[in-house]
């Protein structure tokens, strides 16, 4: 519930709008850093959330 009303508020400020909701403070910090739709971040400051998978390892 308090990550819902956190996201609300966060997307009313972002086109303009004043909070909907009492000051409500992020419960899964971590969560924006994964879903959040800017990709644009310095490469020292996040954590890696995606890897390479599917690749094939050939020993011979």
């Amino acid at each position: 519930k308090g990550y819902l009303r956190f996201i609300a508020n966060r997307r009313a400020q972002q086109i303009g709008l004043d909070p909907l909701f009492a000051q409500e403070e992020n419960p899964f910090p971590w969560m924006s850093e994964m879903i959040d739709l800017k990709k644009e971040r310095n490469f020292f400051e996040t954590r890696v959330t995606e890897y390479q998978t599917g690749g094939a390892l050939n020993w011979e």
